[in-house]
């Protein structure tokens, strides 16, 4: 039997959202409300096209053989952990076929508890690597970023730590947001104590996504800020200690 899930498009020749080159597929629905996002159009949940899992993996394979060793599938958003059903019988699936699976997360919709705890286990069991965004370290800054607490995203960090899963910790560098020296540092200590990150991306905020926002009628709220300079994008990567980590690792 094949799961459905709410599917906003598909990309087959990304080159930035993993290892290799990658099918992408971004799913619908998002409660994170981040001031930066370039795909708001992606948050509203239950639209998008309604797709089976064996549908998805059969436009994905069609693109195999440019994949070469390291690429693959990814699934994105949105965000994918609020379809973990769709998720794992995807995963499964696709490992069973000898497809590297790599998921892009903000981790918001983690916790602990049942039901979702269980099912998170079993996707971790069919999961090579996880694309892991931490919008902000600090919980304050973190709400008025995103408008949720990073309490359990944070948790979800230390828990991918505990299992040994391979991560990508990703960061998006905002001015007068998460660009000040004292949050970076705080950052990389956290980061420092899991044992689990095999890389450290920054990622400069950019405007490129402000079109949406203007096309679904919403009120852009970073209006007048620039994306980073080059200094300070330099800055970050040696506070992060970007160059100490060597990429995904086969493990």
């Amino acid at each position: 039997m094949s799961v459905t899930g709410h599917i906003h498009s598909t990309e087959s020749f990304g080159s930035v959202d993993g290892p290799g080159i990658r099918f992408i597929v971004f799913m619908q629905g998002c409660r994170m409300r981040c001031e930066f996002c370039h795909n708001p159009d992606t948050w509203k949940i239950g639209a998008g096209i309604e797709r089976t899992t064996d549908d998805v993996l059969e436009e994905a394979l069609k693109y195999r053989e440019f994949w070469g060793e390291k690429g693959g599938l990814t699934v994105s958003g949105g965000e994918p952990l609020l379809q973990l059903d769709f998720l794992i019988d995807l995963f499964r699936k696709a490992k069973a076929a000898g497809v590297n699976t790599t998921l892009d997360t903000c981790g918001k919709p983690f916790t602990r508890e049942e039901p979702f705890f269980s099912k998170f286990q079993e996707l971790m069991t069919v999961t090579d690597l996880l694309l892991f965004d931490i919008k902000h370290i600090d919980n304050d800054a973190h709400k008025k970023l995103t408008t949720q607490s990073n309490d359990n995203i944070l948790e979800m960090a230390k828990y991918l730590s505990e299992i040994n899963k391979p991560v990508w910790i990703r960061h998006v560098l905002v001015p007068f947001r998460s660009d000040y020296d004292e949050f970076l540092i705080r950052l990389d200590a956290f980061i420092k104590t899991l044992n689990n990150v095999d890389k450290v991306e920054i990622l400069p905020y950019h405007t490129m996504g402000k079109y949406k926002w203007d096309e679904l009628g919403l009120k852009y709220p970073l209006e007048g800020i620039e994306p980073p300079t080059q200094d300070r994008v330099k800055n970050a990567k040696e506070l992060l200690h970007v160059d100490d980590y060597k990429g995904y690792l086969t493990r």
